[in-house]
């Protein structure tokens, strides 16, 4: 398992309830400012191949930057929906981790539990 990155952008009230998260239960993870430090295209394949539904996933669909688009994603290839996604970040949902194995998008405690070790602690306790 890969050190867990943590994709995220500050003033995101998901990104600093994950983050908050992340600090109490003792995490170690590599955060990456989304704006500042866009995922490379490399990056961004990971973690599409991580998820569950592909871009529907990952996408900010109710963002302004996503309902200005005047192009169906749907309709471009992975290469194009790449170089549009790096030139527009704020089209990803938020925060994103991954640790290579696992993805977990969004604030999703039950999602963390299962991505970082503190799995077995929740498990043990309520067993």
């Amino acid at each position: 398992m890969e050190e867990l990155k943590f994709y995220t952008y500050p003033s995101c009230t998901s990104c600093r309830r994950t983050k908050s998260w992340l600090n109490s239960q003792g995490v170690v993870f590599n955060e990456q400012h989304l704006f500042r430090e866009t995922p490379t295209a490399d990056e961004l394949k990971q973690i599409l191949a991580l998820t569950t539904n592909g871009i529907d996933e990952i996408l900010a669909k109710r963002s302004k930057e996503f309902k200005d688009l005047d192009i169906n994603v749907e309709d471009l290839t992975l290469n194009e929906f790449l170089n549009l996604v790096i030139e527009k970040p704020k089209l990803l949902r938020r925060p994103i981790l991954t640790n290579g194995d696992k993805l977990v998008v969004g604030y999703d405690p039950e999602g963390l539990r299962g991505i970082t070790d503190k799995r077995m602690e929740y498990t043990e306790k309520i067993s």
